[in-house]
């Protein structure tokens, strides 16, 4: 409990810089999943009439899976240097494998009888992709956002080791200074927002109805 008093006073005396790194937080995290899903999103369609080729991509960005979060943000410093855009860079190619694969997935599990119907009433190859399997592969695709935004907003706070600011500096500040108080002002509240992307997409999720005709 003393530990919990000891992070409140620290916020109130940096309430300022608390909610600057807390935007620089949302805001890296933000953008690294529109990004991703603008680019992992049409892969994930095209790759997924294209069996193919689909291994190959899955299993390149599979590789990406088994890399630490803190070694791709490494592996980013040298060509991209320090701060906000390699962060985002590295925070983007994390977020891609789940968003990425679960489309696939999500595309692919498409029942063939309902294809094969949805064709026999004449529907072209676009109108049975957009009104037929996009919505049928919506759990999938949404089961594949909330992984990438948690991990995302929990492995944002690695991009203050580079520049990239964020809640992770009072992660940081805390460890040199061996401070715990310091490193709950930042681990609490990524917690509280990996918590709060996961329980908005599961109640998407319960939400969701795919219509039966």
């Amino acid at each position: 409990m003393e530990l919990l008093q000891d992070a409140f006073q620290y916020y109130i005396n940096n309430q300022s810089f608390f909610w600057n790194a807390t935007r620089q937080h949302l805001v890296l995290s933000s953008f690294a999943m529109v990004i991703s899903l603008l680019i992992a999103l049409p892969i994930g369609i095209w790759i997924a009439k294209r069996t193919g080729i689909a291994q190959v991509v899955i299993n390149i960005f599979n590789a990406f899976r088994v890399v630490p979060s803190l070694a791709i943000l490494f592996l980013a410093l040298p060509y991209l240097g320090l701060g906000f855009f390699p962060s985002l860079i590295a925070l983007t190619v994390l977020a891609f494998p789940p968003v990425l694969i679960n489309t696939y997935t999500g595309i692919r599990g498409v029942d063939a009888f309902t294809i094969e119907a949805a064709t026999g009433m004449g529907m072209t190859k676009t109108q049975v992709m957009t009104k037929i399997e996009i919505p049928l592969a919506i759990p999938a695709i949404v089961t594949g956002i909330r992984i990438a935004s948690v991990e995302v907003i929990s492995s944002a706070t690695l991009a203050s080791f580079i520049g990239g600011g964020g809640l992770g500096d009072f992660i940081t500040r805390g460890f040199a200074l061996y401070d715990v108080p310091i490193m709950l002002v930042g681990a609490i509240p990524v917690a509280l927002l990996a918590l709060s992307s996961e329980s908005f997409w599961s109640l998407f999720l319960r939400r969701y109805q795919v219509p039966e005709n």
